[in-house]
């Protein structure tokens, strides 16, 4: 992470500036990672007093903003975006039932753009809430299966965040998704067991992590550090490396085609791909065309504009 200094002339001015920059920089220390929007929609849950809702908001709002998940160094305005948003379907007793719209961006270097890095439903989410119950964070062990979701997404975050920043940077976050993706298994929610769903919270970790389909983090850093941040400065030269990345992606599909990591990519990039190729040369609209057809036949709609550019 950047730090910036700053000098100015006279023993008091030092002084002065020192201790300001001191607390500032202690204060950067202990900021938590995640600036995380939270939602909780219960507007499919009739009869049933609201309150319970808007106390699990602020309890997810509350974990996910105040609790720190790694030993990285953030000042708050590096601190990662991300949301949740949440849709209670049923609601029984103390347990709840739906689904959790994830979303992470990024800001890209020297631009006032901001990229969607990853964006995923989950479908199968659930747990039990009680009002006013306490969300504990505890790195050790699992306290709820609320919090086992939660915990889960906060280091998917992290490491995706940082692969985009540095070749398998993420990779001690990716390792602390799959601890507790591994004592979740044990816990007999859904959600959590390799094959039991292909789009489940262990189907998204191995997208990432499982050696037939890792090149999708070689693609994180290549497209987003080497492209998009280049292309601020030299439109070419980063589109070109977005080309070229796309190849991760060609390789991801030609030995696992239904990993989930193909749909996330789909849903997280087709469009801003239609914005990155609209200027760019037929020759290059045309490579990039001839990669992301046979993988998404049925977005062809979307593909057509990268194929045609800004002139059709």
């Amino acid at each position: 992470m950047k730090r910036k200094g700053v000098e100015k002339n006279g023993v008091a001015k030092r002084v002065a500036i020192g201790m300001i920059a001191l607390i500032a920089w202690s204060a950067g220390l202990q900021a938590q990672e995640l600036r995380c929007q939270v939602e909780v929609n219960s507007q499919k849950i009739e009869g049933t007093n609201k309150s319970v809702f808007e106390s699990l908001q602020q309890s997810l709002n509350d974990y996910m903003n105040e609790n720190k998940f790694s030993n990285a160094t953030f000042s708050p305005t590096e601190k990662i975006d991300c949301r949740l948003y949440l849709t209670v379907s049923e609601y029984d007793g103390d347990r709840m039932k739906g689904d959790l719209q994830v979303q992470l961006s990024r800001p890209v270097y020297n631009s006032s753009y901001t990229t969607t890095v990853f964006n995923f439903k989950d479908n199968r989410v659930e747990f039990d809430y009680k009002e006013g119950d306490p969300l504990i964070f505890n790195e050790t062990s699992q306290q709820s299966n609320l919090t086992a979701i939660l915990d889960y997404y906060a280091y998917l975050f992290l490491a995706l965040d940082f692969d985009t920043f540095s070749p398998q940077g993420g990779q001690p976050y990716f390792d602390k998704a799959a601890s507790v993706v591994q004592a979740a298994q044990s816990s007999g929610e859904i959600g959590w067991k390799a094959f039991e769903d292909n789009k489940n919270r262990s189907a998204v970790l191995s997208a990432y992590t499982d050696p037939a389909t890792s090149s999708m983090r070689k693609l994180l850093y290549n497209y987003y550090r080497r492209g998009l941040d280049e292309m601020v400065m030299s439109p070419d030269k980063g589109r070109a490396t977005i080309t070229e990345s796309l190849k991760d992606l060609e390789a991801v599909y030609k030995s696992s085609p239904m990993t989930v990591g193909l749909s996330i990519f789909r849903d997280s990039k087709l469009d801003e791909l239609v914005n990155i190729y609209s200027k760019a040369p037929a020759t290059e609209r045309e490579a990039a065309y001839n990669i992301l057809e046979p993988i998404y036949p049925t977005d062809r709609d979307r593909l057509e504009k990268i194929k045609k550019g800004a002139d059709q």
